[in-house]
């Protein structure tokens, strides 16, 4: 029996949580979750969107499965995603891009993965207003936090073995911190002679990825760059309904889908389960639940590739209902 963290979220969260789970007990995986509602929701009823009994389950739990909840734009409070990845020192942002049978794109055979830095850069939150037409927000890089994306992402890349790792920057600009980010690259990158290791500025790989993608493997990028470029990615392969992420750090992990809450949507039985559900796959594969994770991810594969039980973002006209109940009699 595992015990682990699940965050509920809001709009679609619990929706999409309760078809996750569902599935997940279909497979004979045994997990007692220790359910922690957060997000906008929980801020009107408890003055924070993310209470500390949250930060206290995924340190107890060490392993936590995140559905979305939503980030005001502009106002409000700051984003739950980013306080979760300094509070737990989440440092490495892993986003997997691969074609998937059935789903429709402009481009074949891709498969490369983003690992994003995700503890500083911009993100760190640094701002301030200088007067009332103005205002800065600081660029922070350090030597540690670059060098050990780059040895996960090396380790990462040996271990699966892919062959080819670019570093993506802005350093011809950004000369001191995207410079200081490329030069921590390089020096890990002779710990690794095994891997091919390539350099790439941020606005040339945006434009090749929309030309041939399927020549990249393993992007590594600070924290701004890296989330523009893993949602550019998703829409390779379909979109955010079927984008998975990790957040990965020394003591726990998180794993969350990268799409939205779609307020818009919610209560409605249409939202599609299955990026979660790829983030559940994954987070059963780092538990060691490996044999199933395979049974689930065999049987989720099956319904998207024949398209006969899809929900409308795919194309199709299935309930969150009918598409979680197809997977089930498909493990």
């Amino acid at each position: 029996m595992h015990r682990l963290t699940l965050i509920p979220g809001d709009g679609i969260g619990p929706e999409i949580s309760n078809a996750v789970t569902k599935i997940i007990k279909a497979a004979g995986v045994e997990i007692d979750w220790d359910i922690q509602p957060a997000g906008a929701d929980v801020a009107e009823t408890e003055g924070s969107p993310l209470p500390e009994r949250v930060i206290a389950s995924i340190k107890k739990n060490k392993v936590a499965l995140k559905a979305p909840v939503t980030t005001p734009i502009g106002k409000g409070f700051r984003s739950v995603n980013v306080a979760l990845r300094k509070e737990l020192d989440l440092y490495a942002n892993i986003r997997p891009c691969k074609n998937i049978k059935g789903i429709k794109t402009p481009f074949e055979n891709v498969d490369l993965i983003v690992f994003r830095e995700n503890t500083e850069d911009l993100y760190a939150g640094i701002e301030r207003q200088i007067d009332e037409n103005s205002a800065e927000s600081i660029k922070i890089i350090t030597r540690s936090a670059s060098e050990r994306i780059f040895e996960y992402a090396f380790q990462y890349a040996v271990k699966n073995n892919r062959k080819t790792l670019h570093a993506v920057t802005k350093a011809n600009i950004c000369k001191l911190t995207d410079g200081l980010f490329l030069e921590c690259g390089r020096n890990v990158a002779k710990k690794y002679p095994q891997i091919e290791f390539k350099e790439i500025l941020v606005d040339n790989l945006c434009m090749q990825l929309v030309q041939h993608p399927s020549v990249f493997d393993v992007l590594v990028l600070p924290n701004l760059y890296g989330d523009i470029v893993s949602d550019l990615t998703a829409g390779l392969i379909g979109g955010l309904g079927v984008a998975q992420g990790a957040n990965i750090g020394t003591d726990c992990a998180v794993f969350e889908p990268v799409h939205g809450s779609a307020p818009d949507i919610k209560g409605q039985n249409k939202a599609n389960p299955t990026a979660l559900l790829l983030c559940a796959i994954n987070m059963l594969r780092y538990i060691g639940e490996k044999e199933k994770a395979q049974r689930i991810e065999n049987a989720l594969m099956k319904v998207l590739e024949t398209g006969k039980c899809i929900t409308a973002d795919l194309g199709g006209n299935a309930t969150t209902t009918e598409f979680t109940d197809e997977v089930i009699k498909n493990l």
